[in-house]
Order: C-alpha cells, then structure tokens, then sequence
C-alpha cells in the first residue's frame, strides 16, 4: 500500500462511497447503511417505513458480500470497502474518516480505528483497541496492541516496520 498523502483522516471524502458500476457491492451496502440510519434519525412514519426497507436492502448486499457491518455501528464518511466480502466488524467497532477495508477483514471488539487507515486482505484486529490516523496494516497481520499514527504494521503479532515521514513513534 502506498502512502496517499491526499487522503484527509479528518475530512470525510463521500466520494469513496458513491456507486460507480451496476455491480458495486461494497458501496451498495454502504448506501444501506447510511439511508438506515438516516431514516431512523427522521422518525415519523415515513421513516419507519423507509428504515424497513433499508434493512432488506443491507440484509440482501450482506448476503451478496457475506460481510457483517451492523445497521447501527459508527462509521465515519468515505469508507471504501473496494472487495467487500468477507468483512466482519464488531458492532461497538468505530470506524474514522477515510478508512479502507479490504477482503477478509476482522475487527474485533471496541476496536477505534482514526482517519484514513487502511488495513489490507485478511488482517485480523483484536480489541479493544486504538489504530491512529494514517495508518497501514499489512495483509494477514494480527493485531493486538495500540498502533501509533502515522505507522505501518506487519506480522503475526503485528509490529511496526516502519514510521511514515513525520510521524514518529513516541
């Protein structure tokens, strides 16, 4: 993964979600997610009839992507999820602007991930935990520790391998 220094971890891009293609599983079930809980943020009865049919919609795309992000968990704008299946988040995850899940992808527990992270295929994050801004995790690595902003980790437990330019590791 290379460093995208273009990416905002605080300023959420809602362009990462749009759908672009007629196949667009990950942002589909994005979309989902977000009309849910606005619905449910309206109230009245249109918006418990549109939040009924939400639900069906987010059940049919996590049945297509065989992902689990649940309807009411906290997502920060612009989450890309470019291969979405197989993605498991805990409900009490909390997820920061500008994220990027790839395939395989387990979040465990009260995991708290900052702005822009992106965490590669297969990773496996065991909380609770803090993930800082600007972070990358290697595919298949397992973490268990706080990561520090700024850090790219790797491995089985994961460790840092490197610090990005201008961020340290105190």
């Amino acid at each position: 993964m290379e460093q995208n220094t273009t990416v905002s971890a605080t300023e959420p891009d809602w362009s990462r979600e749009q759908i672009t293609r007629l196949w667009d599983p990950g942002a589909r079930l994005m979309r989902s997610i977000r009309r849910y809980q606005s619905a449910r943020a309206r109230g009245g009865v249109s918006g418990r009839v549109m939040s009924k049919y939400w639900v069906l919609s987010h059940r049919f795309w996590s049945l297509m992507t065989q992902s689990e992000l649940h309807l009411n968990m906290h997502i920060a704008g612009g989450l890309l999820l470019p291969h979405p299946t197989g993605i498991i988040v805990h409900p009490e995850a909390v997820l920061g602007p500008n994220c990027l899940l790839m395939h395989q992808v387990t979040l465990s527990g009260a995991v708290h991930l900052g702005g822009h992270v992106d965490i590669g295929t297969g990773a496996k994050v065991l909380g609770p935990l803090k993930i800082g801004d600007h972070v990358e995790v290697g595919a298949n690595a397992v973490v268990t520790k706080d990561v520090p902003a700024g850090a790219v980790v790797a491995g089985v437990p994961a460790r840092i391998i490197r610090m990005k330019p201008g961020f340290s590791q105190a």
